[in-house]
């Protein structure tokens, strides 16, 4: 049974993937930090593995030891926590997973999948869709973040230590580890708690939508892929069809959610990060990776779930699911430090 090692295993992705592993019959390791612990549970991930708590930045050689494969999903995980202090970000995301991929090749590892984001694009002409080889022009601390790591862990690769760039598109969709603060989950939790969806900007801007459980579906394919297929490989994540303007996944919701007004006031115009992604090369050259979801399906979900859960508007606009603000309360009841670690 090989040995796989999930970084940020207890995060939004992460306990959807140690799923996936388990049931494909994979061995899993965990590591997070777990700044997102038990209080930020939207129900039971049920997660019966080997975990290490600790910090990206203080992994040693001894913890990758044995493993056949490492999926890095730990990071600060998205543009406004990014910006709470851009130096973190790149400690965090781009020179902690560095040093994790040199001490993996070191220890034996064998194939290193990192978890990038398409956010790298940044902004573009949604006239055109965007391949792996279009230029980068990101505009976050995290987007800067992810597009130095990939560029510094492509030379890593060789026959021996596989690299492998998923360039996820904006995840959305159910997790024991709820995120409020991705686009499709927020508008779903607006409508069901207030049944009004306001839209500031003028909703006009391109996103590219991945539902949480086919971005494990594509790690899950990668690790079993020939290796020729995918070692030095970026695959943009994602499919075509689930491309929507914000306006139109705003429209979405108010379709499946009942009685519910969609507001577009436009009061902060255009919304500079728009993109439309291009993902033919994953269709074609990993064929493995075989997405279930759709955008409506996904919504009804999200729906069904929040309503069971009992979603309000307290749950709705508090800490736990808003990862900005979990981390400024660990730090303001002191038990992080400015610097994130553990006090």
């Amino acid at each position: 049974m090989k040995k796989i090692i999930v970084t940020g295993y207890n995060g939004y992705i992460g306990v959807n993937l140690v799923k996936l592993l388990k049931k494909t019959g994979y061995q899993v390791f965990g590591i997070d930090t777990n700044y997102f612990g038990i209080d930020c549970e939207f129900f039971n991930p049920e997660l019966e593995i080997i975990e290490l708590q600790r910090d990206v930045r203080k992994i040693e050689e001894r913890d990758l030891e044995g493993a056949y494969a490492i999926c890095h999903l730990a990071a600060l995980s998205n543009d406004p926590i990014g910006e709470l202090n851009p130096e973190l970000t790149f400690d965090i995301n781009y020179r902690a997973s560095l040093r994790i991929a040199q001490l993996a090749k070191k220890v034996g590892v064998e194939r290193f999948i990192f978890s990038s984001s398409c956010s790298m694009y940044g902004i573009a002409d949604g006239n055109y869709p965007l391949d792996e080889n279009a230029n980068f022009n990101p505009i976050t601390s995290y987007a800067k973040s992810k597009v130095y790591t990939e560029r510094d862990l492509l030379p890593l690769s060789d026959k021996n230590f596989s690299v492998t760039f998923l360039r996820n598109a904006t995840a959305y969709g159910i997790s024991p580890k709820l995120r409020l603060d991705l686009v499709v989950n927020n508008l779903v939790g607006w409508a069901i708690t207030t049944r009004q969806i306001r839209i500031m900007s003028d909703g006009t801007p391109w996103r590219p939508l991945i539902h949480v459980e086919d971005i494990a579906r594509a790690f899950v394919a990668v690790l079993e892929a020939p290796l020729e297929s995918i070692n030095g490989v970026a695959f943009n994540t994602g499919k075509s069809e689930d491309t929507y303007q914000v306006k139109d996944i705003a429209n979405l919701v108010g379709e499946v959610v009942q009685k519910c007004e969609v507001i577009i006031t436009g009061e902060h115009g255009n919304d500079s990060r728009s993109y439309r992604v291009n993902f033919d090369k994953i269709k074609t050259n990993l064929p493995g990776f075989i997405p279930k979801w759709n955008l409506k399906r996904g919504i009804e979900q999200l729906v069904i779930d929040y309503e069971k859960n009992r979603m309000d508007k307290e749950k709705f606009t508090g800490r736990y699911f808003t990862r900005l603000k979990q981390l400024n309360f660990l730090i303001t009841s002191n038990q992080i430090d400015e610097n994130l670690f553990w006090v």
